[in-house]
C-alpha cells in the first residue's frame, strides 16, 4: 500500500492548487466515493457499527467522511506520500478518540480502562488497537480502494479551495457531533482533562507539520534490489498481519483484556501486536518500491486485510444473526468489488492467430 515510487510525481507545494487543468470529470465522484467508504469500511466493515444500527453512518459521516478526505487532499496539495497519510492517519485517532469521544483518557466508556495497566491515566490498549485500526481501516484502505476505483484522479487532489475549506468545516462539525453525542449518552458527567487535550492538540499539530512540510520535501528513495512478490503474498500478508493483529490486541470472544491475558500480562500481547503492526509495515514500504509493484498487488493487499477484519467482524464482534448476517453480505460486496477491479487492471492475454 505504501507506495514510494508516486512520491516522484508529486506535483508543486501549493495550498492553491489548481485543479481545473488536471482534473478529468469525475474528481467530485472520486470524492463523494471516499467519503462514503470511509465510514462503511471504518464502522460497518468490523461491526463497530452492527448493521441493525447502520443509520449512525450519518452521524459518522462528518468525521470519518470529511476528515479522511480532508487528509487527502491536503497530503495531494503538498505532495506527501502514503508516510504522510500514516501520520495524520494518526493525528486522525488523536481527534477522534481523544477529543470527540474522550476514550483514550475516560474512565468508564468501552470498559477500556480495565484491557490493560494505564499510563499516565490513558487507557494503553485502547489507543493502540485504535490507532493502528484508524490509520489502516479509516484513512490508508478507504484512499487506496478510491485511487483504485479512480485511477485518474490518484495522485492530485479532488477539490478547490473552497470546497477544501468546506470539507475542513465539516469535519470540525463532525468532531463536534460526536463530543455531543456519544459521551453524554454513554460516559455522562466525564470531561477530558485539560492536559489530555491541549496534548492532543500540540499532538496533532506537530504530526501535521512533520507529514505537510518535513516529508514531502524528502528526496525520494533508490528502488531496492529485487522483484515485487507474487501478488497472491501480498493478500496473505493483508489478511494475515490484520488477524494476528486483532486477535493480540482486540479483547473479543468474551476477553476482558487483549489475548484473554488478566493484569499487567496484557502488555505482552500489546508489544507483539505492535511489532507485528511494525514489521507489516516495514515489508509493505520495501516491497512496494521494487521492480513490478503495480495496482494487482496493491488490490490483493487492501483486499486481504479488508476481507480478513470483516471475517474477524463476524467472528467475534457482532453478535446477533441479523448483524453477522449483514456483515457478511457486506463482506461478499467487498470481494465483488475487488474482483471487478482486478479485472479491469489485468491485461487481456493476446488471442491466437486465426489459421489460414
Amino acid at each position: 500500500m505504501i507506495d514510494a515510487r508516486r512520491r516522484s510525481r508529486r506535483p508543486p507545494i501549493t495550498w492553491g492548487y489548481d485543479v481545473t487543468h488536471h482534473r478529468p470529470a469525475g474528481r467530485r465522484r472520486a470524492a463523494l466515493t471516499l467519503a462514503v467508504l470511509t465510514p462503511v469500511v471504518a464502522e460497518l466493515g468490523l461491526g463497530s457499527t452492527p448493521m441493525h444500527l447502520a443509520f449512525l453512518l450519518l452521524l459518522w459521516l462528518p468525521i470519518y467522511g470529511a476528515g479522511v478526505l480532508l487528509i487527502r487532499e491536503a497530503v495531494r496539495r503538498v505532495g506527501g506520500g502514503w508516510a504522510s497519510l500514516v501520520l495524520l492517519g494518526v493525528a486522525y485517532e488523536l481527534v477522534e478518540d481523544g477529543i470527540g469521544l474522550q476514550a483514550l483518557s475516560s474512565p468508564h466508556l468501552y470498559g477500556a480502562a480495565g484491557w490493560a495497566p494505564r499510563l499516565f491515566g490513558l487507557n494503553t490498549a485502547y489507543w493502540e488497537v485504535n490507532v493502528v485500526y484508524h490509520v489502516v481501516f479509516s484513512v490508508l484502505v478507504p484512499i487506496a480502494l478510491t485511487d483504485l476505483i479512480f485511477p485518474a484522479h490518484a495522485d492530485r487532489p479532488y477539490l478547490k479551495r473552497g470546497g477544501l475549506v468546506g470539507v475542513a468545516v465539516c469535519a470540525v462539525v463532525g468532531v463536534a457531533l460526536l463530543r455531543v453525542s456519544v459521551p453524554p449518552s454513554q460516559d455522562p458527567g466525564y470531561v477530558a482533562p485539560a492536559w489530555v487535550l491541549l496534548g492532543c492538540v500540540a499532538a496533532v499539530a506537530l504530526l501535521a507539520v512533520v507529514a505537510l512540510r518535513v516529508l514531502p520535501r524528502r528526496a525520494a528513495r533508490p528502488l531496492p534490489a529485487g522483484p515485487a512478490p507474487a501478488p497472491w503474498l501480498a493478500a496473505a500478508v493483508g489478511a494475515g498481519a490484520t488477524l494476528v493483529f486483532f486477535a493480540l490486541a482486540y479483547p473479543a470472544f468474551g476477553a476482558k483484556q487483549p489475548a484473554f491475558t488478566h493484569g499487567a500480562w496484557a502488555l505482552v500481547p500489546m508489544a507483539v501486536a505492535a511489532l507485528v503492526a511494525a514489521g507489516t509495515t516495514l515489508l509493505v514500504y520495501r516491497w512496494s518500491g521494487r521492480r513490478g509493484w503495480n495496482d494487482r498487488h496493491r488490490i490483493r493487499l487492501v483486499g486481504g486485510a479488508l476481507l480478513a477484519h470483516t471475517a474477524y467482524g463476524v467472528a467475534g464482534v457482532v453478535h446477533t444473526l441479523f448483524d453477522r448476517v449483514g456483515l457478511a453480505v457486506l463482506g461478499l460486496l467487498t470481494l465483488a468489488l475487488l474482483a471487478a477491479l482486478d479485472r479491469r487492471r489485468t491485461p487481456a492475454l493476446p488471442q491466437p492467430a486465426a489459421a489460414r
